[in-house]
C-alpha cells in the first residue's frame, strides 16, 4: 500500500471554541480531498530536529486544498499546547492524509443517522453535519453531545442556527446551566432510545464513554453493524 506523504499546511485562519480548544484552518497545497469522519496526522519538527506526531479529526468537509482541525489543549501535551497556544498566522506544520475509511458519512447516504459525542468526538461528527448540509442532503440527522460543563461545548452558536433535519440535545455530567430538567450525569439508555432503530449511528470520544454507548445502542435493539466507532484515549497530547 501506498505511504501517504507528509505536506506543508500554512495556517491561514483561526477560530476559538473553548477557552482550550481552538479550531485551525491550514492551506495544504496538493492536498487530495477527504471524507466527513477522516483523521490525519500532524508532525511538529524542532529545530534541532525532534519531531512528533498526533492524529487529529478534521472538522469540516472537503474544502479545496484546506483542512480544517478543532485541537483541544491537553495541559502536559507535546502537539496540543503548540497548537492551541503558539501557533500563529502564516505558521507551517506537516500533514499526512487523509486516515481512516470506516468511520464516515457520505453524502449519497438517505438513511437516517445518530451521532453520539464524548468532549472533542464532536470534532468529526461536526465534519458529518457540515458535509450534510453542504449536500442539501434530506436524511435526518439527530445529535447527541455529552461534556463535562456547558462551557466545553464546542461550536456553539453553529449548532444553535436553525438547520432542517438536524436534532441537537446536550447531556452534562458534571454541571448543568441554570434550570436544565436533566441532572448531570453520565449517558444512559433513556438519552439514546428514540422511535426507530433503523439508522446508521456514530459514536465518538474517549474509550469508556464510546463503549458504555455503543453498548446501550445494541440493547435498545440498534444492529451491531450499523454502529460505528471511533474512540480515543491518553495519548500525551
Amino acid at each position: 500500500m501506498r505511504r501517504l506523504p507528509w505536506r506543508v499546511a500554512e495556517l491561514v485562519e483561526v477560530r476559538h471554541e473553548t477557552t482550550t480548544a481552538r479550531t485551525l484552518v491550514f492551506e495544504v497545497p496538493g492536498w487530495p480531498g477527504h471524507l466527513a469522519g477522516q483523521h490525519v496526522d500532524v508532525r511538529l519538527t524542532a529545530p534541532d530536529g525532534y519531531s512528533t506526531q498526533r492524529s487529529y479529526s478534521v472538522a469540516a468537509p472537503e474544502q479545496g486544498e484546506r483542512v480544517e482541525l478543532t485541537v483541544e489543549l491537553v495541559r502536559d501535551g507535546e502537539v496540543s499546547p503548540y497548537l492551541t497556544e503558539i501557533l500563529e498566522i502564516g505558521d507551517q506544520v506537516e500533514i499526512r492524509g487523509p486516515v481512516g475509511g470506516w468511520f464516515v458519512w457520505r453524502p449519497e447516504r438517505v438513511a437516517p443517522v445518530l451521532l453520539v459525542a464524548g468532549g472533542s468526538g464532536m470534532v468529526p461528527l461536526m465534519a458529518m453535519i457540515r458535509a450534510r448540509r453542504e449536500a442539501g442532503s434530506s436524511a435526518p440527522f439527530r445529535l447527541i453531545y455529552s461534556v463535562r460543563e456547558p462551557d466545553q461545548r464546542f461550536y456553539l452558536d453553529e449548532l444553535a442556527s436553525p438547520d432542517p433535519g438536524l436534532d441537537v440535545a446536550y447531556i452534562f455530567t458534571r454541571k448543568t446551566p441554570d434550570g436544565w430538567a436533566r441532572p448531570p450525569g453520565r449517558i444512559m439508555p433513556p438519552d439514546l432510545a428514540g422511535a426507530s432503530t433503523d439508522i446508521d449511528s456514530f459514536v465518538c470520544g474517549p474509550t469508556g464513554f464510546v463503549e458504555a454507548a455503543a453498548d446501550q445502542l445494541i440493547a435498545l435493539g440498534h444492529a451491531a453493524e450499523r454502529i460505528r466507532t471511533e474512540r480515543f484515549g491518553p495519548t500525551g497530547g
